[in-house]
């Protein structure tokens, strides 16, 4: 409105056609809503007794509330997208995609959204206000024009032309009527930009995501970007493992074996110890590959679950490692491998760190949370700003929106408790 030559350009045309297509709009939410309000406008205008107007009011309401958002929500769309013809900027939905598929999962985050109140809210004063402004704005318009065809009128009839308080019987009385309106003319289309804009303001306001909401779905999407990292990364590990287990760790085997029949033909000799000593560097090259490919994915963890890996974890642990684990049946893929390394990383950093020559690890299941508790005999005094293996598993359970806590005291023991939630419903 304040871009000179805005009476040439085609804003007060698109003003006009968002006026005009808001009728049918405030029509198409009314006819829901006034079902859904019936008890309500029963209450108000039926001859009942003080109690049952106040049963028929609180259901009204109820009824509103509960599913007037099934009807805000698909008119909310249409509303943003009719927005763009007096308001060019972008305006992006606060609703947040469902977790899951199917109507129970879309009902369920839509009613938790703040933004489904707010397009109720909107389509209320839609039905209710707007028809009320519009009718000021159309009786203004219908005097401006009236002022304007009164002289033709009264040429052609006797009868007076009422305006408002004022009476015209003449031709020559209207003129005075006809300069003003004339003179109003050009500031209509500033009267209707006035009123879309208004109520396009009060549209983004309700309809568009707020300030919170855009960072809340920010956050929630560099969430599920790092879980879907640590998925990959996961999926990568599983990959080297399957390659290094498949691939070479059985052609080394094979070297080794036909080693040791070749060190078996040869005779006595500088030949035999050479192949001799061959043969002991293939055996201890395929130990070490053996703890290459275990570190990396142990099999046993896929195969048979995180139990028994974590038993053959303290068996394969140079501390005297005693384990308690009551979890009932798997837990979902990546809860069984977080918890795994963190259970290694927390032995690895007892033997390495803290003198301790024994330790207790316990994991259990408890109201949807995997518990998994490692304890040391150490000499304490964990900090996690001398290394960055308490920061990284910190980090690692963090994705999965679980929390590591650390206790510690100097000349302990090391209390690690890694709490991680899971269903026992998700898959494995």
């Amino acid at each position: 409105m304040r871009r000179r030559g805005f009476l040439l350009t085609a804003w007060p045309w698109r003003v006009f056609g968002y006026l005009l297509s808001t009728p049918p709009v405030t029509l198409v939410a009314a006819v829901p809503l006034a079902l859904l309000g019936l008890p309500l406008l029963l209450a108000v205008f039926s001859d009942i007794s003080p109690g049952e107007r106040a049963v028929m009011a609180v259901l009204g309401v109820l009824l509103i509330a509960g599913l007037g958002p099934l009807a805000a929500v698909p008119l909310a769309t249409l509303e943003r997208r009719r927005l763009r013809l007096v308001d060019p900027r972008p305006t992006r939905s606060g609703h947040r995609r469902p977790p899951e598929a199917g109507a129970i999962s879309w009902l369920r985050t839509r009613y938790s959204e703040p933004v489904t109140c707010r397009e109720l809210g909107y389509f209320l004063l839609l039905v209710t206000a707007v028809p009320v402004l519009y009718g000021a704005l159309a009786t203004a318009l219908l005097f401006q024009f009236a002022a304007l065809a009164a002289p033709l009128v009264l040429r052609n009839d006797d009868v007076p032309v009422v305006l408002g308080p004022a009476t015209i019987d003449s031709p020559a009385a209207a003129l005075p009527y006809v300069i003003v309106a004339l003179a109003l003319l050009p500031a209509v289309p500033y009267l209707l930009a006035l009123v879309a804009g208004g109520q396009a303001a009060l549209a983004r306001a309700l309809l568009q995501r707020g300030p919170g909401e855009r960072f809340q779905a920010e956050l929630v999407e560099v969430a599920h970007s790092r879980a879907r990292l640590v998925d990959a990364f996961d999926a990568e590990r599983r990959r080297i493992e399957r390659d290094l287990h498949d691939g070479a760790q059985q052609r080394l085997l094979s070297l080794t074996m036909k080693l040791g029949l070749a060190r078996m033909d040869l005779p006595p000799g500088p030949a035999a110890d050479s192949v001799a000593d061959a043969h002991q560097e293939a055996k201890q090259l395929m130990t070490e590959l053996r703890e290459l490919v275990h570190g990396i994915h142990p099999r046993v963890l896929t195969d048979r679950g995180l139990v028994a890996a974590l038993g053959e974890l303290a068996d394969r642990s140079p501390l005297a490692v005693t384990v308690q684990a009551d979890v009932p049946g798997r837990q979902p893929r990546h809860v069984e491998s977080t918890a795994y390394f963190a259970a290694a990383e927390a032995l690895t950093n007892a033997a390495k760190h803290s003198g301790a020559d024994k330790a207790d690890m316990t994991t259990r299941w408890d109201d949807g949370v995997l518990i998994l508790e490692i304890t040391d005999n150490g000499v304490g005094g964990a900090d996690p700003d001398r290394g960055t293996g308490l920061t990284g598993l910190a980090d690692r359970v963090a994705v999965i929106d679980g929390r590591l806590l650390v206790s510690s005291p100097a000349g302990g023991p090391t209390t690690i408790r890694v709490e991680l939630p899971c269903s026992l419903n998700e898959p494995a």
